[in-house]
C-alpha cells in the first residue's frame, strides 16, 4: 500500500509537498473567505478562481515542454520559491489592513488578491507537468501507479487538514494568519526537494536535444505533443473526460461558501468544516486507491467515477440540510479523485518517456485549465440562477457524458 514511500527521494518529496499543501489548502479557505466577505458576490468569487487558473491556459504547455528539455526539479525549486513570497506579500497587506473591508469594492482592493492568485498562478502552471513527470522518475515504472495513488493521498489529506488548520486560525491568528502559514509552508517542499539526490543518473533533467531558447523547435516540440495525443484515443479520451469533470464540477469548490453562508447561515468554522468534509472524501477515495494497487478495469472505474461525481453533485446542489450535504460533499471528493487520479496512473502507464511532460502537460491544462473558464461561466450563472441550480446543471451534464463515453468508447472501458 506504501511501497512507493520505501524510495527515499520519493519519501522526501511527498513529505515536502504534503506540508506545502496544507498551507495551500489553508489559504484557500482564508481566500474564498476573504474574497466573499469583501465583495459578497459570487460573480467575483468566480472571477477569483477565473484568475488563478488562466494562467495555465498557456503557461501549462509551456511548463510540460519545460519539463521535457531542463532540470525539471530546479523549474519546481524556482516557482515554489516565487509562490511563497507570493503568499507572504499577501499576508502582509491583510495584516496592515492594506485590503480591508469597505463600502466600496474597489476601495476594500481586492483587486490586490486577485494579482497575487495570478502571480501564484503562473508559478504552479509552469511547475505542474515537471511536478507530475517527476513522479515516475523518482520511482520508475513498476511503483508508478502506487505512487500517482500517494501523491492523491497526501493532497487529499491535505485538504482536510487544511480546513481544520484554517479553522483554528481564522479563531487565534485571523485570517492573515493562514496566509503567513501557506507562505511558511513553502520553505517545506524546497528543502525536500534540494536534499533529492539523483546519484548520477540524470533522471530529472529532461531529455530535450536543443537549447529553451530555441523558440522555433520549442513550438515544433509542443505540436508534436498534441499530434502524439491526437493519434492515440484512448488518452484523448481521458483527457477529455479530465476536462468535462473539471469545467463543469469544479466550482463546487469556489461556492461553497455561498451555501456556509446564505444557505446554512454558518460562520467560518462551518465553512472550513464543509472544506473539510469535501477534502475527507477526496482523501478517502485516494486512499482506496492506494490499497488497490495495479488493479484491474481503470477503465470502468474512470468512467463511473465520474459518473458517481455528478450525481453526487446534483445531490449537493439541490440539498437544503446541513448534515445531507455534507454526506453528499464526502461523496463528492470521493468519486472526483477516484476518477482523477487514475486517468494520472493511465496516462503515465500509457505515454512514452519522451511525451511524459507533454502529455502530463495536457492532464494539468484538460483539469485545471479549463477550471478557470469553469469557475467564470458558474460565476455568471450562480449570479442569475442561483447556486444550487448552477451545480446541479453542472454535475447533470458530467451524467451526460460519462454515459456517452462509456457507450461509444469500448477500447477505453477494456482499459486495465
Amino acid at each position: 500500500m506504501f511501497r512507493a514511500l520505501s524510495h527515499r527521494n520519493y519519501r522526501l518529496f511527498w513529505s515536502g509537498a504534503f506540508l506545502s499543501n496544507i498551507g495551500t489548502w489553508m489559504q484557500a479557505v482564508a481566500q474564498g473567505y476573504l474574497v466573499y466577505d469583501l465583495t459578497h458576490s459570487s460573480l467575483w468569487l468566480g472571477l477569483d478562481g477565473f484568475v488563478a487558473l488562466s494562467p495555465g491556459l498557456v503557461l501549462t504547455l509551456l511548463g510540460g515542454v519545460f519539463a521535457d528539455l531542463i532540470d525539471r526539479r530546479r523549474l519546481i525549486l524556482y516557482t515554489q520559491a516565487v509562490a511563497g513570497l507570493a503568499a507572504l506579500s499577501l499576508a502582509i497587506c491583510i495584516s496592515t489592513k492594506y485590503i480591508h473591508s469597505a463600502g466600496n469594492i474597489w476601495d476594500s482592493r481586492v483587486w490586490i488578491v486577485l494579482v497575487f492568485s495570478f502571480v501564484t498562478g503562473c508559478c504552479m502552471s509552469l511547475a505542474g507537468p515537471s511536478y507530475q513527470a517527476l513522479t515516475y522518475d523518482l520511482v520508475g515504472r513498476e511503483d508508478v501507479a502506487n505512487a500517482v495513488a500517494l501523491n492523491s493521498t497526501q493532497f487529499q489529506l491535505s485538504r482536510v487538514v487544511g480546513p481544520v488548520f484554517a479553522g483554528i486560525g481564522f479563531k487565534f491568528f485571523g485570517l492573515a494568519g493562514c496566509f503567513y502559514a501557506n507562505g511558511l509552508s513553502f520553505i517545506a517542499v524546497v528543502v525536500a526537494l534540494a536534499m533529492v539526490r539523483f546519484e548520477g543518473l540524470g533522471k530529472s533533467s529532461g531529455s530535450g536535444s536543443h537549447s529553451v531558447r530555441d523558440r522555433r523547435a520549442l513550438w515544433n516540440d509542443l505540436l508534436d505533443g498534441f499530434r502524439y495525443v491526437r493519434n492515440r484515443p484512448r488518452v484523448s479520451a481521458l483527457l477529455s473526460i479530465s476536462a468535462v469533470n473539471s469545467f463543469f464540477g469544479a466550482p463546487y469548490l469556489t461556492f461553497v461558501p455561498i451555501f456556509s453562508r446564505d444557505i446554512f447561515h454558518l460562520g467560518e468554522t462551518g465553512y472550513a468544516l464543509m472544506m473539510g468534509t469535501a477534502g475527507a472524501g477526496a482523501f478517502v477515495g485516494a486512499l482506496v486507491l492506494a490499497y488497490l494497487g495495479d488493479f484491474k478495469r481503470k477503465g470502468w472505474t474512470v468512467l463511473g467515477g465520474a459518473f458517481a461525481f455528478g450525481v453526487s453533485l446534483i445531490a449537493f446542489g439541490l440539498s437544503t440540510r446541513f448534515t445531507a450535504s455534507l454526506i453528499f460533499l464526502f461523496a463528492v471528493g470521493f468519486s472526483i479523485v477516484t476518477s482523477v487520479a487514475v486517468v494520472n496512473t493511465l496516462l503515465q502507464q500509457l505515454v512514452t518517456d519522451a511525451m511524459r511532460g507533454r502529455v502530463m502537460s495536457m492532464f494539468i491544462l484538460s483539469f485545471i485549465g479549463t477550471m478557470p473558464f469553469g469557475n467564470l461561466i458558474a460565476g455568471v450563472a450562480a449570479h442569475r440562477f442561483g447556486a444550487p441550480h448552477t451545480l446541479a446543471l453542472g454535475g447533470l451534464l458530467i451524467v451526460f457524458y460519462s454515459v456517452f463515453v462509456a457507450i461509444r468508447n469500448e477500447r477505453l472501458r477494456e482499459l486495465h
